[in-house]
């Protein structure tokens, strides 16, 4: 459920991410206000209410800034693609992370997974193809960097789940992701002119989008995947989110009136019938 929740605010935040990048704003602008504003907000929930999450072991001074290295990566070359690309094309070359998750855990971990795991993996991907219309989708025609970004974000995606799950078994999922979270404000504000972001002229309208994105695309659904990594592990948590597709074409069908079609509804079934398949299987110890 963790998860399922994460997926469904992430549906709504690829389209906000747009739809400000319509109006003028950069991918750089963006993830400058992302991070910084998320962590902010991170920050003093966590300071009011859970001030004992802020605590970490020295050892660990390493761990957490390789950790927002590779968030502030992944929230970057996704927000890049969008930009790029199609919101659908993005979504579905990012959820190519599951697969680099089991190739990881398969050949560095040395885990092997259950036959029904890799079955719920291929059909999961497979029904993403599907439910975003990929077949439509003249890739030779499309945004070149756009689609390399994208799949640096799957690549990346990958890694912040493994990683944050070895962090998981000493610390708590937000104490996890909030000083991931830091450490990927302050490259943003390093690598970019300090603040810089802050003092564009942007209309309320854009601000709104943009705490929307700060609060609902960002603190709650990464906090929600990291309490879902620590209970499922990153595999599972990874193929349970591509229900996100699924989720945001519901959303585009009830909001916007768009209709899918059968190979999108047929995507969609798959999607959810591995998720199901994924509950009733178990990996070998």
């Amino acid at each position: 459920m963790y998860v399922l929740l994460a997926a469904g605010l992430w549906a709504l935040s690829g389209p906000a991410a747009k739809y400000l990048f319509q109006g003028g704003m950069s991918p750089f602008d963006l993830v400058q206000l992302r991070t910084t504003i998320s962590a902010a907000m991170l920050f003093v929930w966590l300071v009011v209410w859970k001030r004992d999450l802020l605590s970490i072991a020295r050892k660990d001074y390493l761990y957490f800034p390789l950790l927002g290295i590779t968030l502030a990566a992944m929230q970057f070359t996704y927000l890049y693609s969008i930009s790029r690309i199609q919101v659908a094309a993005a979504v579905l070359l990012q959820y190519q992370a599951p697969a680099f998750i089991a190739v990881y855990a398969i050949f560095i971990n040395r885990k092997r997974l259950s036959i029904g795991t890799l079955v719920s993996l291929f059909g999961a991907v497979m029904g993403c193809y599907l439910m975003v219309g990929a077949y439509n989708l003249n890739l030779l025609h499309m945004n070149r960097v756009g689609i390399i970004s994208g799949l640096a974000s799957a690549v990346a995606f990958a890694l912040y789940s493994v990683r944050s799950e070895y962090g998981m078994r000493t610390y708590a999922p937000w104490t996890v992701f909030f000083y991931a979270l830091v450490f990927a404000a302050v490259i943003w504000n390093l690598l970019y002119p300090p603040f810089s972001a802050f003092h564009a002229r942007y209309g309320a309208s854009a601000w709104q989008w943009i705490l929307f994105i700060g609060l609902f695309g960002t603190v709650l659904p990464f906090g929600l995947y990291n309490e879902g990594i620590k209970r499922i592990h990153s595999a599972r948590a990874s193929i349970t989110a591509t229900l996100e597709p699924v989720m945001a074409g519901v959303i585009a069908y009830g909001f916007l009136g768009e209709m899918m079609e059968p190979w999108q509804i047929m995507g969609a079934g798959l999607v959810i019938a591995s998720i199901l398949l994924l509950q009733t299987t178990q990996d070998p110890a």
